[in-house]
Parts: C-alpha cells; sequence; structure tokens
C-alpha cells in the first residue's frame, strides 16, 4: 500500500516532510495550518491545503496522517485522526507524558490504524557509530557512556520558549537522546535515574540538563545539553576496559584510542609536573596510546518511511514501537522528579 500523507501542522517539520518524504516513494498529498504566511508556500508546492485539521481528516484520498503541530496539540491530533480511520506518524515527543501517550494508543488501537513515532535521530551516523562499537564488543566492557550536546546559538524561539506548549531541551532533545541510549542497549534495565534541569536564558523551560542513568549492565550513562555552553565538548566519548571512542560532532570525526605497546612496558615511577608529583596521570609517552578508525556504518532516514510502508503491507513490524517512546517518557518523568527533589529515582526492578 502506497502512503498518501496529509500533514496537520506546515511549519519546520511538516515542511521537512513535505520536501523530503517523496525519497522513499511517499505521495504528499494535503497538509493544514492555521497560519496564513504559510498557505502561500503549500500553494507553490502544488500541494492541496486546508486551513483546519478536520477538513483534512475529511479528505478520502488521504490514508497516513503526520502531525507536526506543537507539542501540547499532539494527543488531541493524534486520537482525531485514529478517529477518521488513517494512520498516524506523530513527531517526537510524542506525547507530553506518559499518560497522554497511553490514551492517544488505546485510540489508535481501537480504530484499527498504525502509530508510530517520528524518532529520526535513530538514524544518525555518529550514534550508529557508537552502537556498533557497543554491539561487537570493541573497546572490551564499557563502563561509562558520554553523550553530550552543546551550542552557543543559545536562546529558543516560538512556542517552544513556553511552558504551555510543551517547550524546553528536554522535549526537544532530550527525547532523542534518551532514546538513543535505549535503543543502543535494548536488554538493559535502567537501575536508576539522576537529573539537574536548569533555565539558563529563559524564564519558563530548561536550556541545561544532566542526566546520569545507572544500567544493569554496569554502565553509567551521563547526558547533557546546553544551548549556552560556548565551546563544544565532544559528542560521544565511551570508555571500556580495551580502548575509548570518541566522536567531536555531528560529522564523526573522531577515532578509538588503546594503550600501545610502549605505555604497557613502563616502569612504575612518579613523575614531577607543572601540578606536581604524579604517578596516575603523567603525560603518556609518544607512543604509548595508538588510534584506530571509527567503525563504517550505513544509515539513510529514508528507512524511516519505508518500514512504515512494509508495515501497512504486514510485511513489517514498525521499527519504532509505542512501548519503546513510552519507556522514553517514563525516563524523562523521573528526570523531572529527581531534578524537583534532588534524588536519584529508582526505575526499574
Amino acid at each position: 500500500m502506497k502512503i498518501k500523507l496529509g500533514i496537520i501542522g506546515f511549519g519546520g517539520m511538516g515542511k521537512w516532510h513535505a520536501k523530503n518524504a517523496h525519497r522513499a516513494d511517499v505521495e504528499v498529498i494535503a497538509v493544514c495550518d492555521i497560519v496564513e504566511k504559510r498557505w502561500q508556500e503549500a500553494e507553490e508546492m502544488k500541494l492541496k491545503l486546508y486551513r483546519s485539521a478536520d477538513e483534512l481528516l475529511q479528505d478520502p484520498e488521504i490514508n497516513t496522517v503526520m502531525i507536526s503541530v506543537p507539542n501540547h496539540l499532539h494527543k488531541e491530533m493524534v486520537i482525531k485522526s485514529a478517529k477518521a480511520g488513517k494512520h498516524v506518524i506523530c513527531e517526537k515527543p510524542v506525547a507530553l507524558n506518559t499518560t497522554e501517550l497511553d490514551e492517544m494508543d488505546q485510540a489508535c488501537k481501537e480504530a484499527g490504524v498504525l502509530f508510530t513515532v517520528h524518532q529520526n535521530r535513530r538514524w544518525d551516523r555518529d550514534m550508529l557509530i557508537v552502537k556498533k562499537a557497543y554491539e561487537q564488543k570493541m573497546l572490551g566492557k564499557i563502563f561509562t557512556i558520554e553523550s553530550k550536546l552543546h551550542s552557543g546559538n543559545g536562546y529558543m524561539h516560538e512556542w517552544h520558549i513556553y511552558k504551555k506548549y510543551g517547550g524546553g531541551m528536554m522535549y526537544d532533545w532530550g527525547v532523542h537522546l534518551i532514546d538513543q541510549i535505549l535503543f543502543m542497549m535494548p536488554d538493559a534495565k535502567i537501575k536508576t535515574v539522576y537529573a539537574d534541569l536548569k533555565s539558563v536564558l529563559h524564564e519558563e523551560v530548561d536550556d541545561y540538563f544532566k542526566i546520569i542513568m545507572k544500567m544493569d549492565n554496569n554502565i553509567t550513562v551521563h547526558i547533557e545539553l546546553s544551548t549556552y555552553i560556548l565551546d563544544y565538548q565532544p559528542r560521544w566519548l565511551v570508555g571500556g576496559d580495551k580502548g575509548t571512542l570518541i566522536i567531536k560532532d555531528f560529522g564523526c570525526e573522531g577515532s578509538i584510542y588503546r594503550t600501545g605497546e610502549l605505555l604497557e612496558k613502563l616502569p612504575p615511577q612518579i613523575t614531577e609536573t607543572v601540578a606536581g608529583p604524579t604517578r596516575q596521570f603523567a603525560p603518556v609517552p609518544p607512543g604509548g596510546i595508538v588510534t584506530e578508525d571509527l567503525p563504517e556504518v550505513e544509515t539513510d532516514w529514508v528507512e524511516f518511511y519505508e518500514n512504515f510502508k512494509a508495515a501497512l503491507a504486514d510485511k513489517e513490524e514498525l521499527r519504532i514501537k509505542i512501548p519503546e517512546v513510552r519507556r522514553v517518557l517514563a525516563v524523562m518523568e523521573a528526570a523531572w522528579e529527581s531534578s524537583e527533589t534532588g534524588k536519584a529515582i529508582p526505575f526499574e526492578a
């Protein structure tokens, strides 16, 4: 079955889907938006234009709806779409909390329609490199994974700066960064969640957070995001007992670092440094650490729509399942609770 898509919400992500979905042979039938300045853009793209979601949902040509409205409207639009008999793809975060998601999921099940979430960052090459290193034990026993995203751009804009609309960076990027970790090691349980959220430049919503998750596979996960750290840290740092992996940015510049033979043969000794004498933290001599190229991975975001099309034809399961995104929301809820109480929150038994 071909995906014949209607897009509810023709802002940034709505336009992105309209321009890119064709790569997976998706036919974009129509869009709707209440903002007048976006109507001309839809007409320029030769798309059928509706000015309300109710009108779009009455279009018999549309079999699937993409929800790309502000976060606080996701629940209403998903349930409306399901009741109209349309299959549903929702932009992230799928809901503001797990209670909302449960209602949305139930409505889709009762209507007999497919329901998934556009967690597109599962196709990011940098994350898939880390996932491959984890799965193939390239670093031995991993003890820490740091996922960091820093920007000097500072201020957020539009509805993202208001709490009532579901603004803030936890909803915007936290949902991605948590999802990537849980996707990377789906069989690992989370023992505790500790978090600190701050509003550095914004009055109502978070623009900094740090989340620490202790996993039952003995890995400690550190997730940190800031819109106002002015010199960037590595996007990924992964430490194992057989090496360290560092990826600097989305461009995937980085290496795997290992102990060279020279360092292994050095006798124990105290070295005088500018900070005083030390044994463990003396400068490593030339040749003491060797580097390897990062593993290669192939990835293409278009697989998201290809999988959805296969699921419509009962040929594949959905790649992004509702219980998976529900677990991400549950981690976010634990993070908010931890930040408010200052305590680590027990998570999974």
